[in-house]
């Protein structure tokens, strides 16, 4: 597994963890008198969608799939 691919996963089980955090209602709580608020639900949902594209993204290019090519044609007249 290539390090990117690990760092993306690292990445996307700790969005998993903090959205479920705040989904049981750890939104916001204070301590010693300081509030402290987690980051917005629908942030963290976004960047959640964008590593799970990245992780396909990644496994593909791991498994020999790839990522599309594009080729220059050069048209000639002999």
């Amino acid at each position: 597994m290539s390090s990117r691919l690990s760092e993306l996963k690292i990445r996307y089980s700790q969005y998993i963890a903090c959205e479920a955090a705040i989904l049981s209602g750890a939104q916001s709580y204070s301590i010693s008198g300081k509030n402290l608020t987690r980051a917005n639900l629908s942030e963290i949902a976004r960047m959640i969608k964008y590593l799970e594209k990245e992780i396909a993204a990644e496994e593909a290019v791991s498994q020999g799939k790839g990522r599309n090519k594009t080729f220059g044609i050069i048209p000639r007249d002999f």
